[in-house]
């Protein structure tokens, strides 16, 4: 690409005289998936999620006013006036610490604020309480759980009726969940808890992701419409047209939806601290960077390894290939484009120039 503007990269990529063999190399990109998806699972099982206290229930003491953040005090102090606690402490702003138990009430609750005030060289005033039951933290959890069923429920069911092609659907859906797991791990690997805000964030990633697989199926069913009447090239090569075709898009949509979500992860992390910004954040960052790197290499490459075991898909693509093979034996103009047949299988200069060689939609009567 020297020399070479992004615009004219991005020219290249949608009339065909450029391209990456995306699809071809589907293999690959399962295999690293699944990777990441087995590595997440191992994560989320053996450290599991840090729930936060929306979810378990508990107490919660905010220490407010505090000349020091340093969260050793108030382990010391939980562990004084209850023996074998271990408190989830957190700092939130500049001046604030945050320090979370199992239930506590009555006197245990009033010592605990008294011994956190001295801790930390503040009157007990300073120090607010809340408790959240297990009952409100088992509900919260249960509408978390069923949100995100009834989102994918629903965007599977849209799709399959969208697209007219259940293999999408099925194709989106499985990306979508992939994207949903890693993000888990990552989250559960750094160890920052799950609050509310996470739950919301997850549910807008998968909105994200949605919406980005959605532009490029569109254009794999504008790109392969009249797939069976040409015999020029395969399904696979018409889809994996229309992932370099989106390519640019997809990387401009990811970029300009993730800056402005670093520079919240960034500063509610380094100068806020804990809180909704923080969680909210890192969860959307995650999940769009994972969302838009499913909607280029899985879910478009599974689409196509679906639809190659149909018996119309399967038939057309052997004819294709059987033509280029006949067409490379005589020798002339095709026998580059054919001998590329199995490799990366896509229209080269020469054989494919400009928007009159392009897959064009067709008009409704």
């Amino acid at each position: 690409m020297a020399g070479m503007t992004f615009a004219q990269w991005g020219n290249d990529l949608y009339t065909g005289r450029r391209s990456y063999p995306i699809v071809q190399r589907r293999k690959r990109w399962f295999t690293i998936v699944g990777l990441l998806a087995i590595a997440s699972i191992l994560v989320l099982g053996i450290k599991g999620l840090t729930l936060g206290i929306d979810f378990r229930g508990g107490s919660e003491f905010t220490v407010s006013g505090v000349s020091t953040t340093d969260q050793d005090p108030a382990v010391e102090a939980v562990q004084e006036v209850l023996p074998g606690e271990e408190p989830r402490v957190a700092v939130v702003g500049g001046s604030a610490v945050r320090v979370q138990t199992e239930q506590v009430t009555g006197d245990d609750e009033t010592a605990l604020v008294d011994a956190l005030a001295g801790a930390y060289d503040v009157e007990p005033s300073a120090v607010s309480t809340s408790f959240v039951g297990p009952t409100w933290g088992a509900g919260v959890s249960t509408r978390a759980l069923w949100g995100t069923v009834v989102f994918v429920v629903a965007a599977a069911l849209f799709m399959a009726v969208y697209f007219r092609a259940w293999r999408m659907s099925v194709a989106a859906i499985v990306a979508m969940l992939s994207d949903l797991l890693i993000s888990a791990g990552v989250y559960a690997l750094i160890g920052w808890e799950v609050t509310p805000s996470t739950v919301i964030g997850f549910l807008t990633i998968l909105g994200f992701s949605l919406y980005d697989k959605m532009v490029v199926f569109d254009k794999v069913r504008e790109n392969t419409a009249d797939l069976l009447t040409q015999s020029r090239s395969t399904y696979e090569e018409r889809a994996n047209l229309a992932v370099n075709q989106t390519l640019v898009r997809s990387i401009n949509t990811s970029v300009v939806a993730l800056l402005p979500v670093a520079g919240i992860l960034f500063v509610g992390a380094l100068w806020l601290g804990a809180g909704t910004l923080r969680d909210l954040s890192l969860s959307l960052f995650v999940g769009i960077a994972v969302g838009a790197a499913s909607s280029i290499f899985l879910a478009t490459p599974l689409d196509v390894a679906l639809r190659a075991r149909e018996p119309k898909i399967a038939a057309h693509t052997r004819s294709v290939l059987a033509a280029r093979a006949e067409l490379a034996a005589e020798g002339g103009h095709e026998a580059e484009l054919a001998a590329s047949a199995t490799g990366s299988a896509q229209l080269i200069p020469g054989s494919h120039q400009g928007q009159g060689a392009q897959p064009r939609r067709r008009r409704g009567n």
